[in-house]
């Protein structure tokens, strides 16, 4: 009986990360204006690369995505002006994807939202549930042996003299905005 009681719990768990992701991606894309969600994350991909390892198939990588969708979301965003691709150095087959000067001022203005949207997504949990969750979604991303690449590192786009201060309103506005009681549902 337990083995039913698992495989109960495995199609909850799957119909349940279908519809998080479908959502998340879905009100994500209201706190954007000039991207989606899903363009912002490839952009994302980018800037978290080595400039001459920002390639299709190490963007897909990262996303956990094929080729095929990361090419269509890089085209999209291409033809918005925010990338280029510009022929690899290391691999004359390749093309690297370089977040262009307008792509940075997009980025900049999203990473805003996101730091707004981030906040409101994480408001019902505790850090210790957040770590906790981290940790969980990393050992489901393994479960066919492939690692996680993710997003650890720090990086930086540089914005002149306004950088600190910018960066100390969004830890203030994610804080608060984290802080914030949530209207509840069921009321």
């Amino acid at each position: 009986m337990d083995i039913q009681v698992e495989l109960f719990l495995i199609q909850q768990i799957y119909g349940t990360l279908f519809a998080v992701s479908n959502k998340i991606q879905t009100i994500g894309d209201t706190y954007f204006e000039d991207i989606t969600s899903r363009q912002f994350m490839i952009m994302m991909a980018i800037i978290h690369l080595p400039e001459e390892e920002a390639t299709i198939i190490n963007i897909a990588k990262k996303l956990g995505t094929t080729k095929q969708s990361a090419r269509h979301l890089i085209s999209s965003i291409e033809s918005k002006g925010y990338v280029v691709a510009i022929p690899s150095l290391l691999d004359r087959r390749a093309l690297n994807i370089k977040i262009t000067e307008s792509g940075k001022k997009v980025l900049l203005q999203c990473g805003e939202r996101s730091i707004h949207f981030l906040a409101d997504l994480s408001r019902n949990f505790s850090k210790e549930e957040l770590e906790q969750l981290w940790t969980l979604l990393k050992k489901l991303y393994q479960f066919d042996g492939e690692k996680q690449e993710g997003f650890e590192e720090n990086i930086t786009i540089q914005m002149g003299d306004e950088q600190d201060e910018m960066t100390k309103k969004a830890m203030e506005e994610f804080t608060t905005r984290r802080n914030a009681q949530v209207p509840d549902s069921n009321s």
